[in-house]
């Protein structure tokens, strides 16, 4: 009797432990929470100047950047972006990155999409680029309201989170940095600990959104 109940205890916390081990590390204060909204209407898109067919801000889940004329300086900013986080998420239909360039430096993008293809094939359709003059780009950073600046490039190194709303989506509780606007590309860290997640968070946000769409229609 005191043998089965013994192994009881040990089955109980054999089972019981995993659990709240478990529990502990996926209530993180972002998995339960939406990503907070830090900037409502972020500009939309110029029309007409996308280096592939027209596309929007609009509907999509965007990672958004801002190259301008510093093409030759961003490959290893390219390649982090690429392995860390369009490898993970390219695959939603709604997911998509977008990046303003000088008009100057259109020629050097196939290369580089070139080099990020190289390897495994990663498919890059979700890639896009806005190319246009300086001042245009220098316009629509600042519908972000930041407090981060471009250089004398119209570049900066940072990404953002834009969401299906045009509102820019960020932490205002970050540990390090109090408001987390965008993400540093040069940071592999960054990209791996604070990025992968929020980016997790907003599209499990629209996939909860529409579970409970689609459930409401069902009822009707």
């Amino acid at each position: 009797m005191k043998k089965d109940f013994y192994n009881k205890i040990v089955l109980g916390v054999l089972f019981v432990f995993p659990l709240v081990v478990y529990l502990f590390f996926a209530s993180g204060k972002n998995n339960f929470a939406k990503l907070p909204i830090l900037t409502f209407g972020v500009a939309e898109l110029p029309v007409g100047m996308g280096v592939q067919l027209p596309i929007k801000l609009k509907d999509k889940i965007t990672i958004l950047g801002y190259w301008g004329g510093d093409i030759e300086n961003k490959k290893a900013e390219a390649f982090n972006l690429n392995e860390k986080i369009y490898k993970r998420f390219f695959e939603f239909s709604d997911f998509q990155f977008v990046f303003f360039i000088d008009l100057e430096h259109k020629p050097q993008i196939d290369s580089l999409l070139q080099s990020l293809q190289e390897g495994i094939g990663t498919d890059i359709s979700r890639w896009n680029f806005i190319s246009t003059e300086s001042e245009q780009i220098r316009s629509h950073f600042e519908s972000l309201q930041t407090p981060l600046l471009l250089d004398e490039f119209a570049s900066t190194p940072y990404v953002f989170i834009i969401d299906k709303d045009l509102n820019l989506r960020g932490r205002n509780d970050d540990e390090e940095e109090g408001t987390l606007y965008g993400f540093d590309a040069r940071s592999v860290a960054q990209l791996n600990k604070k990025m992968i997640d929020d980016v997790k968070v907003i599209l499990a946000e629209y996939r909860l959104a529409l579970k409970i769409y689609n459930q409401s229609n069902r009822s009707k």
